[in-house]
């Protein structure tokens, strides 16, 4: 009888394999596997039972085929069949026991999430590309051939709008979608974009859009729009001592044009109050289709403190004037120095750890100063010093005038004297819009419940844009984290201004999200720094940059187990690990292990571009992980400088672009060998 059922089990497998049983042979080929487990007969049954078990148990294959150990189309033995998720390649029959286990989701509860185990090694080319169809395989591999060559990559701006010269708008349109715009584009409007997203969501990976139109300009009329745009109509007092102007915070017509040197990030031109408006909607566009796409996933699975759905990207140079950034940089920067000044050290105000009465010392000699007196009643403190000099929160709460905002006592004089230089109304006006419109974006990513990512700049926006961002943290992030900043770890004070940001939200209570990042302007701000006069800004090498980046995020991860210890709410920290760098994703990996922070926790994510690593990003999402890709799109011919980018920036990694290659011609190869020529992706997974 054993025999019998053993034949039996047999048949219903190949019947499986072929596509040709219906749920009741499924559950029947189940149910008789469990009886010869039952009756003591588990050596009877063939490996293929066991395969046709898991493939019920899952409600199918999941990934839409079955792979066979040997070459062609059918089983030559019943033993060859073998359940995708339980031999991934040909690496993984040499790898430990442990790591050949079945997946999770082959033993869960009907209804559960399909998970599968991780290859930290990201060596794997199924898990890699099993979301993609062949045609999209070949593309890839097209596009990397490419992107590989340096001389089609140095030309390649011009090589796109001779081809769109020669062939047309509809056959250039129609190339570039069958070739690069289709690799790293999603689509062109957040209608034709859901499809994409539909299959990334199915296949565990959640989206960060960006809608990716830009203008393309001279350099000439860059240069001229910046210039215009970062001077004030009162003067620009970087020449004027008597000031102690910072040069690194005014313009120079040199780098009027922030593209130079600049592959991998984005860039807008002020050009009129009209154009951030427009900037505005977009932005919330982008969050309405993240917001469209979250409906689609289980509430139950979708709710959560900090990853529980989608995510849109912003610039603040979008919204607003430039040089109302610059100038709120240079207050930032001159507030450290007053305080320095009076107290000594180096840093943040809050990282001195002085109360007012401390500050009152260092104003006795002024008397009953009536400056003083109101000066200090303005100052914010707690129990352990103070945190800021003046009422930060008239930034984006009240209708305070700037130039009124940053003024401090002279220690000698007490006359009150101002850290920033006169703005005039129409100015002021201008920085309201500012601020106005950045609110106007975040309540409706609260009310949508989307996430807001604001986008890193140049060192000299960026002391203006982390300020304005934590506030903006600070009103919004009372019950979860709505907003997120983004540091660069290539900056020598990347460690420091994570530290205090995180110690602020603390201090103030309120949720705290970052984007950790290696950066997208070195050469730029090296170059700047140099020529102005200025110390360079950024980490000296590559090395010192990943020790940056994994002690900020071994920093955060700590403070993480700490509320996690204690049975605070550890999604007060949620951070991003937003790299295409395969060794820092391990290293999260293994320090989240270390310290005890599961997936499920959701105060860690992983992000990449779309059409690059998706060697790391899928595994990631199909494992349990927090995964995102980030999701640029917009119309063919209008994201072509973005397209430049991207063909920039893949030739600038190569070793990654090796590797890349490897793993789609292994499993295009796979693929063609078992006559999958036309696979269709179908994933069964959530996001996490």
């Amino acid at each position: 009888m054993a025999l019998l059922r053993s034949l039996s089990a047999q048949r219903t497998a190949i019947s499986l394999v072929y596509g040709k049983s219906n749920g009741s042979v499924a559950v029947a080929a189940c149910r008789s596997f469990q009886r010869d487990r039952r009756s003591g007969s588990e050596a009877a049954a063939p490996p293929v039972a066991a395969a046709a078990a898991a493939v019920a148990a899952r409600g199918g294959d999941g990934g839409g085929s079955v792979r066979y150990l040997h070459s062609g189309d059918r089983p030559m033995q019943a033993s060859t069949v073998v359940q995708p998720e339980l031999v991934t390649s040909t690496d993984a029959l040499k790898r430990s026991p442990h790591q050949n286990k079945p997946p999770p989701s082959a033993g869960t509860p009907a209804g559960s999430p399909q998970r599968d185990p991780l290859d930290v090694s990201f060596n794997d080319p199924i898990a890699a590309f099993k979301s993609k169809t062949t045609w999209e395989l070949m593309r890839a591999y097209l596009v990397y051939m490419i992107c590989s060559s340096e001389k089609l990559v140095e030309h390649n701006m011009t090589l796109l709008k001779l081809a769109r010269n020669l062939l047309g708008q509809k056959l250039f349109v129609l190339l570039m979608k069958s070739s690069f715009y289709g690799h790293f584009v999603a689509g062109e409007n957040r209608h034709t974009i859901v499809p994409a997203l539909e299959r990334l969501r199915s296949f565990g990976v959640k989206p960060i859009l960006d809608y990716s139109v830009e203008e393309d300009i001279s350099q000439e009329e860059a240069e001229k729009r910046e210039v215009e745009s970062s001077v004030s109509s009162a003067g620009d007092n970087k020449d004027n001592k008597e000031e102690d102007s910072m040069p690194q915070y005014h313009v120079d017509k040199s780098f009027a044009d922030r593209r130079y040197k600049v592959s991998s990030a984005r860039t807008y031109f002020y050009l009129n109050e009209a154009t951030c408006e427009r900037n505005m909607e977009t932005f919330i566009k982008c969050l309405e289709a993240v917001s469209v796409d979250d409906q689609k996933v289980p509430r139950a699975v979708a709710t959560g403190a900090t990853f529980g759905t989608g995510i849109t990207a912003i610039k603040l140079t979008a919204l607003g004037r430039p040089q109302l950034l610059l100038q709120l940089s240079e207050v930032i920067m001159r507030t450290r120095k007053y305080m320095e000044a009076m107290v000594g050290g180096e840093g943040n105000v809050l990282t001195h750890h002085k109360t007012i009465k401390d500050l009152e010392k260092y104003y006795a000699s002024l008397g009953d100063n009536k400056n003083v007196k109101d000066f200090l009643k303005n100052v914010t403190s707690d129990k352990e010093g103070i945190l800021h000099l003046f009422p930060w929160s008239g930034i984006v709460d009240e209708d305070s005038q700037l130039s009124d905002t940053f003024r401090v006592p002279d220690p000698q004089t007490g006359q009150m004297r101002r850290l920033i230089s006169q703005i005039p109304p129409k100015e002021e006006e201008m920085f309201r819009n500012m601020i106005r419109r950045l609110n106007t974006i975040v309540k409706a990513a609260a009310d949508l419940d989307v996430r807001i990512m604001v986008d890193a700049e140049q060192t000299y926006f960026q002391p203006a844009i982390s300020r304005i961002t934590l506030e903006m943290m600070r009103k919004y992030n009372k019950d979860k984290a709505i907003v997120f900043n983004t540091y660069q770890c290539y900056l020598r004070e990347a460690f420091r201004e994570v530290n205090t940001d995180m110690e602020q939200a603390k201090r103030q209570n309120f949720y705290f999200g970052a984007k950790l990042v290696r950066g997208a302007y070195m050469d730029q701000e090296r170059a700047r720094a140099q020529a102005l006069g200025y110390p360079d800004p950024v980490n000296p090498t590559f090395e010192a940059t990943t020790a940056m980046y994994h002690k900020t995020l071994s920093e955060c991860l700590r403070r993480i187990k700490v509320m996690k210890d204690s049975s605070e709410d550890a999604r007060k920290i949620g951070i991003m690990v937003a790299s295409h760098n395969e060794d820092t994703v391990r290293f999260a990996i293994e320090q989240m292990k270390e310290i005890g922070i599961s997936p499920e926790d959701k105060v860690i994510c992983f992000g990449q571009l779309l059409g690059m690593c998706d060697y790391i990003t899928f595994p990631l999402g199909q494992a349990g992980y927090s995964a995102y890709k980030y999701i640029p799109y917009g119309p063919v011919e209008e994201v072509l400088p973005y397209l430049s980018r991207r063909a920039q920036e893949n030739k600038g990694v190569l070793k990654k672009i090796k590797k890349e290659k490897r793993l789609l011609m292994s499993e295009i190869r796979r693929r063609l060998m078992r006559g999958q020529w036309f696979y269709k992706p179908k994933g069964n997974y959530v996001p996490i």
